[in-house]
């Protein structure tokens, strides 16, 4: 199986009206299910480094008549890099990008910066598992170093879960 959002979405328990952050939204496979979910009242950012996978978004919003997703073309290992407000966002998601980043540090703190207190970020991440998808072996992020790259930027671990065979799943909470 592989990830399903909606179900990740059911993991974290999302509820209408909240302000929602994808960090490295690619082309929505998260921020158009969270956006249905959180509903008109609530909102969600979709933040991306390529300009035209948010044009993917924009497009694939439009066609479904989802009106509450903002795109923002930005590089999120940069300070304050995703120009949310402090304490604004209710929920992060982060799928599928720690392992391609430099500095995962400055990821984790941003999410920390952004989120209101008690505000959570559910975390998919690879395996540790060699597979004929995804990224090779050596660039996967283990559990454990996950884990810790985001309890080292303030945030508490409050569980696991398990997204689908090919990945892991944690869900932080800032205190």
């Amino acid at each position: 199986m592989f990830v399903k959002p909606e179900e990740v979405i059911d993991t974290i328990d999302v509820r209408p009206g909240i302000k929602a952050a994808d960090f490295g939204a690619g082309s929505g496979f998260y921020a158009i299910p969270l956006a249905k979910r959180v509903g008109p009242s609530g909102k969600v950012y979709a933040f991306d480094v390529r300009k035209e996978i948010l044009e993917v978004i924009r497009s694939r919003a439009r066609a479904l008549g989802v009106g509450n997703i903002e795109t923002i073309w930005t590089d999120l290992e940069k300070n304050k890099g995703s120009n949310l407000k402090d304490e604004s966002i209710d929920l992060v998601i982060i799928s599928n990008i720690l392992f391609q980043l430099e500095d995962k540090h400055k990821l984790a703190a941003e999410a920390f910066r952004v989120l209101k207190q008690k505000g959570k970020v559910a975390l998919v991440e690879w395996t540790e598992e060699e597979k004929p998808i995804g990224p090779k072996l050596a660039n996967r992020i283990n559990r454990k170093d996950a884990e810790d790259i985001f309890v080292g930027a303030g945030f508490r671990f409050e569980k696991e879960f398990n997204p689908g065979e090919h990945h892991y799943g944690l869900i932080l909470i800032k205190p």
